[in-house]
């Protein structure tokens, strides 16, 4: 059974740096106390998250409705990617090295990156990608289909983005394991259930990035002699005005990539099947109609779920940000979960509608030049792995409540038990 969740948050305890206390506790707490926050204190300042392996910061403040957050977005050259965006904290250099990539970059360096990178995503290659969608995630069906109950997380959803990543960048299956394993910890070092030494998180954090980094180098040297119709071959070869990636810069947006990759298919997916069990109304909908209701049942679940619950901007000069005045170097969090529901562009906010038009959500981050890569990919992904579910195991449906990851970063699920008619359709 998944662990009781607490319910010590309220409205006027809303603490955002409180990972046991505001992090774990119910969504509908969490939702009610951001609520609070936009009509009281839209852009409220907090204590940082205190870690054992960073020095204590100066605060921030936290972004909490969709106008707010798309217009810091926008605003790249004030609010500024360099000094970390996935973390509140400042990280030690070390980390930057393996985590950082696109994503904690700004102009001109992020876009330098960005045009090489781009190389490697060509139509042709997108095209391969969509057959490659369909063929796993009918293979994943396959798989439980004879069963009649699974772990969603870890026997469906998670399995759908690391097959597709891995073989992208040319990644043996002998490996799927080992890139899994690394990226839960990265994604999951504040959870005692993937680093269960709390004191040496920092430890087990380098330890996964440096072993994902040797493993994109190795592959990357090799594919430098030897190269394919991979992902990898394309980079390591891919020159922009006579600039190529460096091992560091292809290890890192490996690190990127698997991480960013996985975790917003694999936790929206998780999300969907709670939320179809839920809302079973919901479920008759999409059912009766799959074409025209799953373009907007998957932008709802991306909506709802918010995988990234936020990024992290430093502000560069003094500005003005929903009448709050910032000063340089102040940080300030862009909370997409909260932005999300925010009743000033979404109807009925907390409600799930897969159904929902317009939906301006900001689940893959807001328009910029830092708006996620893979969007249209990941959207893909969850069309046909939704579509093989509900054609095939229809009355799929979750037999007990998720375990939630322990994070104020990823709104994550770790384990989901489901159950349905076995045999399904093949």
């Amino acid at each position: 059974m998944a662990p009781a969740e607490v319910t010590t948050v309220g409205p006027d305890r809303a603490d955002l740096s409180d990972i046991d206390g505001f992090w774990s506790a119910p969504i509908a707490e969490r939702a009610a106390a951001f609520a609070a926050l936009r009509e009281r204190d839209p852009i409220p300042f907090y204590p940082e998250p205190q870690f054992s392996y960073v020095a204590p910061g100066p605060g921030f403040h936290a972004l909490t409705r969709l106008d707010d957050v798309l217009e810091a977005s926008r605003n790249a050259q004030v609010f500024r990617s360099g000094r970390g965006s996935t973390s509140i904290a400042d990280m030690p250099g070390e980390f930057r090295e393996f985590f950082g990539s696109m994503i904690g970059m700004d102009d001109p360096r992020h876009a330098r990156l960005r045009r090489i990178v781009s190389r490697g995503f060509t139509p042709r290659r997108l095209g391969q990608l969509t057959e490659d969608v369909e063929l796993t995630a009918r293979q994943i069906v396959d798989d439980v289909i004879d069963d009649g109950k699974c772990d969603a997380v870890t026997e469906i959803a998670a399995r759908l983005p690391l097959k597709i990543v891995c073989d992208m960048m040319g990644i043996p299956e002998s490996q799927y394991r080992f890139v899994f394993d690394r990226t839960n910890v990265v994604l999951g070092a504040g959870d005692p259930e993937f680093v269960p030494d709390a004191e040496n998180i920092a430890a087990a954090l380098l330890q996964a990035g440096a072993e994902l980094a040797g493993l994109m180098r190795e592959l990357g040297e090799f594919r430098m002699a030897n190269p394919t119709d991979d992902v990898t071959s394309a980079l390591v070869n891919a020159e922009v005005d006579g600039e190529r990636l460096t091992p560091d810069e292809l290890a890192s947006f490996f690190i990127l990539l698997v991480v960013a990759g996985n975790e917003t298919t694999r936790n929206a997916i998780s999300w969907g099947l709670h939320l179809l069990s839920e809302h079973p109304d919901q479920r008759a909908v999409w059912l009766a109609d799959l074409d025209d209701v799953t373009p907007t049942a998957v932008e709802e679940i991306v909506r709802w779920a918010s995988p990234v619950i936020f990024m992290r901007r430093t502000c560069e000069t003094y500005t003005v940000l929903g009448g709050k005045q910032l000063r340089a170097g102040d940080k300030v969090a862009l909370f997409y979960w909260a932005a999300n529901r925010d009743p000033a562009h979404f109807t009925d906010p907390d409600a799930f509608d897969v159904r929902r038009t317009p939906n301006p959500h900001v689940g893959f981050g807001a328009p910029g030049p830092h708006f996620c890569l893979g969007a249209h990919l990941a959207r893909r992904e969850m069309s046909v792995m939704f579509r093989e579910l509900l054609t095939r195991i229809p009355d799929i449906h979750a037999t007990g409540q998720p375990h939630r990851l322990r994070s104020m970063f990823i709104n994550g699920i770790k384990h989901l038990p489901v159950a349905f008619t076995p045999g399904g359709t093949r």
